[in-house]
């Protein structure tokens, strides 16, 4: 089966949230606190792999969570952070926002790494609110909780080499001879439903090969396979236009040629201007005198022509060392440029007061944070939310915005009149 299109939800492991202990021992029954920070959540990790040629295997796993942080410990243990989760996608593989449709990042080297989505912070343990006037602080912070995401990954298969031709022209014969690739080969239309890669190797170069099915006269508006796997050829860097020069199909090779060519055009122009080796296949069972008329039509038009027979093995050598030539000098497509995040970097202390039928709202990453470490049910805990509205500046807000004694403020879950 393949599968170059799916949808999956990512989401970053949670922090571990941070305990409450003071020391014990033999000699000590109230000892200090030592309540330790909980680990980090793990990161959504994103792996490009030569072993994997499309997106069959999230066909059934389309969850992937990474392990959240553990809880801090006594003794001012850390927590232990959660451990990534690292999916492996085949180069060519572009992620995208499932809801924008806004590219995040294209996969296109092996072992290249992208991180998604980074897990939540651990929270602090009481130790870490310990000062000089509270020395027994009876409250933790909670871990960050993470947000899940839901991503759209799309393949467009990186290969040097594209085939391209009508279906039964000898495209996966030709692929398996040059490569030893083994595509299903039979002698009926549509035999190939996919994209096949093979390597091949040419002295100091592998050469990745993509035979690309498909195209059929009306591909690029969705007729036969074409609109699916025309895409595929994106990436290539040269294209080996392969015709059935026997034309045991009842086409004409020059006709094939112009209406594979005209179809790409109609996709996409830049496609169309790809560099292409023209190869007149079966020339075993074709007639001398249409192969010699065909050839010297479309050397007259520029192309470089190769009379093979891809059965037999013959001629194959010849094109695949001229093809590794042009290669050389035809430059790897850079990979495309993100436009978006999926969690934008946020500053920590920033905060925003808003008013609403008369009451004041406090809302931000600043109050996020804040409001993990607050338990108002404990004096010391309150105590510290209070110090922290005026060390950051929130109580100066909302004066400025016209807060005055009377007013509800609200932040977070917490509702409370303000008196000077």
């Amino acid at each position: 089966m393949f599968l170059d299109k799916v949808t999956i939800t990512v989401k970053a492991g949670n922090g571990g949230g941070g305990h409450i202990s003071f020391f014990r021992d033999k000699l000590s029954a109230s000892g200090p606190p030592d309540g330790g920070d909980g680990g980090r959540g793990g990161d959504i990790i994103f792996v490009g792999t030569t072993r994997e040629d499309n997106l069959v295997n999230f066909r059934y796993t389309k969850k992937f969570r990474a392990e959240d942080g553990e809880p801090g410990g006594t003794r001012n243990k850390f927590g232990k952070s959660g451990q990534h989760m690292r999916i492996t996608v085949p180069l060519g593989t572009r992620i995208y926002t499932a809801d924008t449709r806004e590219l995040i990042a294209d996969i296109t080297e092996p072992d290249q790494e992208f991180v998604a989505l980074r897990g939540g912070a651990g929270g602090r343990g009481n130790k870490f609110f310990a000062t000089a006037r509270k020395r027994t602080p009876n409250f933790s912070q909670m871990g960050v909780e993470t947000k899940e995401h839901m991503v759209r990954l799309e393949l467009n298969t990186i290969a040097d080499i594209g085939l391209v031709g009508f279906p039964n022209v000898g495209k996966s014969t030709l692929l398996s001879a040059l490569t030893r690739a083994n595509p299903k080969i039979a002698n009926y239309h549509f035999t190939t439903l996919h994209p096949n890669i093979g390597v091949a190797q040419m002295h100091d170069q592998n050469i990745v090969i993509a035979d690309v099915p498909g195209l059929i006269e009306g591909a690029s508006e969705g007729t036969g396979l074409g609109h699916d796997f025309l895409k595929h050829l994106r990436r290539t860097r040269l294209l080996v236009h392969v015709l059935d020069i026997s034309q045991q199909e009842g086409r004409g090779a020059i006709e094939d040629f112009d209406t594979i060519n005209r179809e790409l055009r109609e996709y996409d122009m830049k496609l169309a201007g790809k560099p292409q080796i023209v190869v007149l296949n079966k020339i075993d069972v074709a007639d001398a005198d249409v192969v010699k008329k065909t050839e010297a039509k479309l050397k007259k038009r520029g192309f470089a022509v190769f009379k093979i027979s891809a059965a037999i093995n013959d001629g194959t050598n010849e094109l695949l060392t001229h093809a590794a030539i042009v290669l050389r000098d035809i430059p790897r497509s850079a990979p495309a440029v993100p436009t978006a995040v999926l969690e934008a970097a946020v500053d920590k202390n920033a905060f925003e007061v808003g008013i609403f039928e008369g009451e004041y709202y406090v809302t931000g990453p600043l109050i996020d944070n804040l409001i993990r470490g607050v338990v108002l049910s404990d004096s010391e805990s309150n105590a510290y939310f209070q110090r922290r509205l005026i060390q950051s500046g929130i109580i100066d807000a909302l004066k400025a915005a016209g807060m005055g004694n009377g007013d509800t403020v609200h932040i977070a879950e917490i509702e409370f009149e303000w008196n000077d």
